[in-house]
């Protein structure tokens, strides 16, 4: 009986249900988007390439352990985690000859996968391009179409797809950049792969040469394991298995050899994740915020009809169960809807995040079920959650008072939800408090986020006071616009909670669109300044390319520069990630000053390491100190702490001498060479000028440069956070909308007492303006106290970095929202007789 009422009255009210289904099928659209990231994070799938034709591969372990074991209460809990590290780890050469003895192996191929790009204008298409052995051309394989094979070490073979798009042929020559200087090669042979290799190019050397340009004596990338003919994979697999029993190698097999080809593919996976779980999760507190407002306004406009029947005998429960009966069939259409809407959201979020390179072509997007029945029962539940909060009070009232109380808005909030808005903006303030003690990009960021939603959500609380308070505030300036501004201040007063629910998604979008904005820029502005106070070079050699090779550097450190070779990296203190770089340390002091405040840089070499005073703190670090950490390629290594510095935002946490570095890096070329030298920018080109692709730059130019690296990496944090921002701009819209669209009676009493349509629409904009001022006011002090303890925490200054016009430039867009959503609907009410809309409503 009471879902067919609730099935009549939404077929009957589909216009004022209108707003509550947009909410939902945005909340579903969204939840489901962010859930295909995160499903694609944790299952999609990196098909193999280079090893189609391996059906057994063994590689490095591309990650650091940790092993606890805790005792209590008599029991032993022991406890594993891994995190991935940074670089490709190699693997002992050796164990080829255990793999060949290994039964049912027929064939072992060791392979060398190292940095060679062509410098040739045409072969660039978003394509990373490999050198490998010949020898390794098997393990896909390759075969020959034109010319022969690499015998001396200035032969090349290349693949056909480089071939076709540089127009290369056997005899012409290639010059080709890898880890050491650019060489020219002859190139003797094309040769094209029996699968398709669609995301890298392949350079094939001799045997030796690889071993040249690997620069990793005695070590492989992986071993390709061909079985003996008939012989089962898996019981290969098995034996494989056991013979490396005790080493650190790792076999694979079937899909799990794509992460093993394409590292950047698998460390993309854990980026996906966070990314995927930090958006669902703001997206999924900013949907509840939004619903909630929604639903309560639907409720309050359906007052006068819930009243009635509170009247005529309906129980609070029989109430409450069609309310939420209604919001269930609400919600099951929207979000059915939105959950299909979010799948093609979700592959175009993907395809951008390609597009940006923060996710590899390689990490194919996955497709399944879940995400939507996932947004599908959130959305049930939101809706159904949302309504049943919204009839609390309605549901409530004694049957004698229920018309009396449909006719006026309630004077005061309940005193649960002034107890519960204060309650969260205590949890608000405890939130920035907290945020001012982290000094961790990956601590702060989530936190951040939450803190805006935690004080946005008790501005919707305490709403309809705040509302009181600023119509207080606002009633002299208003009374000078004349009768619309005093209109607008008697409706301030008589509807705050109404005006409320318009503040609450005017608070969250400014609010967050500021912090989503300038934290980025916060944190970018910090570390371009300390870079920018460190640097004492006169000039700054970058690379359009791969980067600097150290033949570059010796030529000039061959004419008395002073010269310092940066290559950058992440290491690993227990599991603890930090941004590492390698320096070199002759003279490092006249072109480089990280503000060391303990030890001395005099003192850097390969067997000791300075630190950040943020990685001193966490580790309890000086110099004199033991450091124990996991290089880029897995190498365990320990180190004496040289120097604690002040200035790690600009220059990483970690310092090393710059030859340690470069043995456990896959691109030991430098990614900047700092020079300080009396010499001009053109004689530094002539020196450098059989180097291509290399730049002399000023260390002004060279910080124009990073800022606009640090600009494309802000863009797909802009991304991850744009859908939410634009559902939130949504229910603005929505929210106005649906405010405005239930006042037809009212405005038409008024025209009946002789305002004009004018003086109507005046008073409109006058309070849209009015409730636009306190949602500015909010949102910007929540935005300002958030990211004053996101900068104090992560740079120590409570100095935020806003761009003026940026700001002006989200307010007015609100401002342009707001109106519009307003005036709208208000026009549309105007068009009706007054005498009509008071007649039929009586």
């Amino acid at each position: 009986m009471m879902l067919r009422y609730a099935l009549k009255t939404v077929r009957a009210r589909k216009a004022g249900f209108l707003g509550a289904f947009l909410a939902l099928m945005c909340a579903a659209a969204l939840i489901t988007a962010c859930g295909t990231l995160l499903d694609t994070g944790l299952r999609g799938t990196i098909r193999t390439e280079r090893y189609a034709a391996a059906p057994v591969v063994v590689s490095g372990d591309q990650y650091v352990h940790r092993t606890t074991v805790k005792h209590k209460h008599g029991k032993t809990k022991v406890k594993h985690k891994a995190k991935p590290i940074a670089e490709r780890a190699w693997i002992p050469e050796r164990l080829r000859g255990r793999l060949a003895h290994t039964p049912g192996v027929e064939r072992v191929v060791p392979e060398l996968t190292f940095l060679a790009e062509p410098l040739t204008k045409n072969h660039a298409d978003g394509r990373t391009a490999y050198g490998h052995a010949w020898e390794s051309a098997a393990l896909t394989p390759y075969r020959l179409t034109k010319g022969s094979a690499p015998r001396t070490a200035g032969d090349l073979v290349v693949d056909d797809d480089l071939a076709a798009r540089a127009h290369l042929r056997p005899g012409d020559r290639l010059t080709v950049q890898s880890t050491r200087a650019p060489r020219s090669y002859r190139i003797t042979g094309i040769a094209t792969p029996a699968t398709a290799v669609r995301h890298q190019t392949s350079l094939f050397f001799t045997a030796t040469e690889a071993r040249r340009l690997a620069a990793h004596p005695g070590r492989v990338s992986a071993f390709g394991v061909l079985p003996e003919k008939g012989a089962d994979p898996e019981r290969v697999r098995q034996a494989v298995d056991k013979t490396l029993h005790g080493t650190t190698a790792r076999v694979s097999t079937g899909d799990a050899r794509g992460p093993v080809e394409f590292l950047d593919a698998a460390a993309a996976r854990t980026r996906l994740v966070s990314m995927g779980g930090a958006m669902g999760g703001t997206s999924l507190l900013v949907a509840v915020l939004v619903v909630v407002g929604t639903f309560a306004l639907t409720v309050q406009q359906r007052r006068r009809e819930l009243a009635l029947l509170r009247a005529i005998a309906a129980t609070p429960g029989q109430i409450r169960k069609l309310l939420g009966r209604e919001a269930l069939i609400v919600g099951a259409a929207a979000g059915t809807t939105g959950a299909l809407l979010g799948l093609p959201l979700g592959a175009w979020l993907h395809s951008r995040f390609v597009a940006l390179g923060a996710v590899p072509a390689t990490l194919e997007h996955t497709v399944s079920v879940f995400p939507p029945l996932a947004a599908l029962a959130v959305t049930l539940l939101g809706a159904w959650a949302a309504a049943r909060i919204a009839s609390r009070r309605v549901a409530r009232i004694r049957p004698a008072e229920a018309l009396a109380e449909a006719r006026a808005e309630r004077t005061r909030p309940a005193w649960g939800r002034i107890a519960a808005g204060l309650l969260l903006l205590a949890g608000g303030v405890v939130l920035v408090v907290l945020l001012t003690s982290l000094r961790t990009e990956p601590a702060s960021t989530p936190v951040t986020f939450l803190a805006v939603v935690v004080l946005s959500t008790s501005v919707a609380l305490l709403g309809p006071l705040l509302v009181r308070a600023a119509a207080l505030l606002l009633a002299g300036p208003l009374r000078l616009t004349g009768h619309g501004g005093r209109l607008a201040t008697a409706n301030l007063r008589g509807n705050a909670a109404r005006m409320a629910s318009v503040v609450t998604p005017l608070t969250l979008l400014i609010g967050m669109t500021c912090t989503v904005l300038f934290v980025q820029s916060t944190l970018g502005d910090a570390a371009r300044t300390q870079a920018r106070e460190g640097v004492r070079a006169d000039w700054v050699v970058a690379a359009q390319g791969p980067g600097v090779p150290g033949e570059a550097a010796r030529r000039l450190r061959a004419r008395h520069d002073t010269v310092t070779e940066v290559v950058r990296t992440t290491v690993r203190i227990g599991l603890d990630k930090y941004s590492a770089q390698g320096v070199t340390p002759a003279g490092l002091t006249r072109t480089w000053d990280p503000d060391v405040t303990a030890g001395s840089l005099g003192r850097l070499a390969p067997d000791t390491v300075a630190v950040s005073e943020l990685a001193a703190d966490q580790h309890h670090l000086k110099p004199g100190s033991t450091l124990r950490l996991t290089l880029g390629d897995g190498t365990p290594a320990t180190l004496t702490v040289a120097a604690v510095y002040a200035r790690g935002l600009g220059f990483g946490d970690l310092t090393f001498a710059h030859d340690l570095v470069a043995r456990h890096v896959d691109n030991p070329l430098a990614s900047s060479v700092l020079v300080t030298t009396t010499r001009t920018q053109r004689e530094l080109a002539t020196t450098l000028r059989e180097f291509p692709g290399l730049q002399i730059l000023s260390p002004a130019a060279a910080d124009g440069l990073q800022a606009e690296r640090q600009q494309t990496n802000a863009e797909v944090n802009y991304l991850a956070m744009g859908l939410v921002l634009a559902f939130t701009a949504i229910a603005v819209v929505n929210t106005l909308a649906m405010s405005v669209a239930e006042r037809v009676r009212e405005f038409a009493l008024l025209r009946l007492a002789g305002a004009t349509r004018r003086q109507v629409l005046r008073m409109l904009r006058t309070e849209v303006l009015s409730v636009l001022l306190l949602a500015t006011s909010l949102g910007s002090g929540i935005a300002l106290a958030v990211l004053t303890a996101f900068s104090l925490g992560m740079t120590g200054l409570a100095a935020p970095s806003v761009t003026p016009l940026l700001y002006v430039t989200v307010v007015g867009i609100a401002g342009l929202l707001a109106l519009v959503a307003s005036a709208v609907p208000g026009r549309a009410a105007l068009r009706v007789r007054a005498v009509t809309v008071a007649t039929a409503q009586e």
